[in-house]
């Protein structure tokens, strides 16, 4: 990889940068260091206007050629976006036009100028490429601050080159400015990714890794207190008996609320006040936690109604539609966090929801929602740090798990992140994958999304794959694919949740369950795609070397194993041997 050059717009001009020299302008002055050690590099750029200015772009350009076969990770732009693996004559399909108006906006859709077509691949904060896949080595390019703004890496198979680019067109810019800061390092996998985390300082999470049931993905918003407290005593029956010692969470999701938006009071399906199921959970010896939205609002809040002023507006200063949800009756829209108004509200909120009632872990959704129309003299990236460090201030030493947030926003700051999409009922969901929704509700992307982005697991947060099913009523999942799901978000995942009644699972599924406890805590070595979604995770547990050969497709596997023997896998079957 070969430094090409470096590219500074400001209002009408276009400048070329030097590093480590003097790079001064009429407008600007651009300090642009870099600093090489061994195989490791890094790259800062601080730019000092000299009056007011609007940078158009800053992009630094190199020269990379990869022969047909190699691949490159495109980091999805938040939780939920397929991140994956890909050739890099490979592409990333545009969101059709009919699911625009409805889900445009979750994703990377509506940032401008990032190009598409085949042997165009873009990443999100950093990305992991192998130029030989059945080598462990390639070159990790990350940033090491996204605190004022995002850093979008592209790569053009054609031209040879790969570009990194801030996040920061059209910024209004009055004041010197940190603005590109990132790391390139070549190497094995672990070492790469260890180096970049040190290189990033990134607090890791305090809090433990935790098992735990939620309430959404067999109910979905249609729960009561009945419903909850029946689920209560299931769990903590089963937590007796199977998992006394593992740290463990009971978390309700969706549904509580008098409206989404409206989170000062319950609604009428839990008469007895969310205070008192709080400390019900606490008596149970588990950890009480609550599913919030704190920057989107359903249209007919009582919110909206009384505070229009709070909603987020785009430049014509319409509010915006964040996005279309059937289970908060269409349309909700975004809230501006720079508006007093709604920074007070959101403190009485958690104060009530955290200090009155006691809940001590918060499931924190659709926060990328915040960040939709930055205003003036900030960027995307800029607006969700900030609101992701007054949501940390807001939480004190209670637990965070983010949900719906660019990643690099949650390092250092969330106990546990979600990273991927939800899980389905069903194996794919066919018609969002069609419209090539990249944040859609699909097991088979979930769990792709949890084995490309493993190396962050408690590292800048744990991770959270989302939930397991071993249930047979209300889902359509093969056996096979139940264990394999399960499988992987025990051994990569640093929280394990459900939503089944687990003190009623057969015999079969009991095993499964406990086997796959027993997988926590492991030393996962490497995670690696051998074949087109098979992939192999090598770990360690109780002194034994062992590796999971995981099958996500509908076709058979055969394979040769390293030290000899076939090994056949079935359509979406996955096992468990000793190396």
């Amino acid at each position: 990889m070969q430094f090409r050059e470096a590219i500074l717009q400001v209002d009408a001009q276009t400048y070329a940068l030097n590093p480590n020299k003097a790079n001064t302008f009429e407008e600007i002055y651009a300090d642009f260091q870099q600093e090489n050690e061994g195989r490791f590099g890094r790259w800062t750029i601080f730019l000092h206007p000299k009056q007011d200015v609007t940078v158009r772009r800053l992009e630094l350009r190199f020269h990379l050629p990869l022969p047909p076969g190699a691949r490159f990770l495109a980091n999805g732009y938040q939780s939920w976006s397929e991140t994956r693996m890909l050739p890099v004559k490979g592409s990333i399909p545009r969101l059709r036009k009919p699911a625009w108006k409805y889900m445009g906006l979750y994703g990377d859709e509506w940032v401008s100028d990032i190009p598409h077509g085949k042997g165009r691949l873009h990443s999100w904060t950093y990305t992991y490429i192998e130029k030989d896949p059945a080598l462990d080595h390639g070159w990790l390019v990350g940033s090491v601050n996204e605190r004022t703004g995002f850093t979008l890496i592209l790569y053009d198979y054609q031209r040879e080159i790969l570009t990194i680019r801030k996040d920061m067109d059209g910024l209004d810019l009055k004041h010197s400015f940190p603005a590109l800061d990132f790391w390139i390092g070549e190497g094995a996998v672990q070492t790469v990714y260890d180096a970049w985390f040190k290189a990033g300082e990134w607090m890791p999470p305090q809090a433990p890794p935790v098992v735990g049931w939620t309430s959404w993905y067999k109910y979905f918003n249609k729960i009561s207190e009945t419903i909850i407290l029946e689920n209560l005593e299931s769990y903590s029956i089963w937590k007796k008996e199977a998992a006394p010692e593992a740290p463990s969470v009971f978390q309700i999701d969706d549904g509580w609320q008098a409206a989404v938006g409206d989170w000062l009071k319950a609604g009428p399906a839990f008469p007895g006040g969310m205070g008192v199921l709080a400390g019900k959970i606490k008596a149970n010896g588990l950890v009480p936690g609550l599913w919030l939205s704190p920057f989107v609002t359903a249209v007919n809040a009582d919110l909206v109604r009384r505070n229009p002023e709070w909603l987020l507006k785009d430049t014509n200063g319409k509010p915006i539609k964040a996005g279309w949800n059937p289970f908060w009756g269409g349309w909700f829209y975004a809230l501006d966090f720079y508006q007093d108004g709604v920074r007070e509200y959101l403190s009485g909120v958690f104060h009530r929801v955290l200090d009155q009632w006691g809940f001590e872990l918060l499931k924190l959704d659709f926060l990328f929602a915040a960040a939709l129309a930055p205003p003036a003299g900030k960027t995307r990236g800029g607006v969700m740090w900030e609101v992701m460090v007054f949501l940390r201030q807001l939480m004190g030493h209670r637990r965070m798990l983010a949900c719906g947030v660019p990643l690099s926003s949650a390092f250092g700051l969330a106990d546990y992140c979600r990273i991927g999409g939800d899980v389905h009922m069903k194996w794919t969901n066919p018609m969002p994958e069609f419209l090539h929704h990249r944040e859609r509700v699909d097991t088979l992307a979930s769990l792709r999304n949890t084995l490309t982005r493993f190396p962050l697991n408690g590292k800048v947060f744990y991770n959270d794959p989302d939930v397991f099913i071993l249930r047979e009523d209300h889902q359509q999942l093969k056996p096979e694919q139940q264990l394999t799901l399960l499988t992987i978000n025990a051994l990569l995942g640093g929280v394990l949740l459900t939503s089944d009644q687990v003190n009623t699972y057969s015999e079969i599924a009991k095993a499964e369950l406990s086997d796959a406890l027993w997988f926590r805590g492991s030393r996962v070595n490497g995670v690696k795609e051998m074949q087109n979604d098979y992939w192999r995770i090598d770990f360690e547990q109780d002194g034994m070397r062992l590796a999971a050969h995981c099958n996500l497709g509908a076709k058979n596997i055969s394979t040769v194993l390293p030290g000899g023997g076939l090994l056949e896998l079935d359509p979406w079957e996955s096992l468990v041997l000793k190396c």
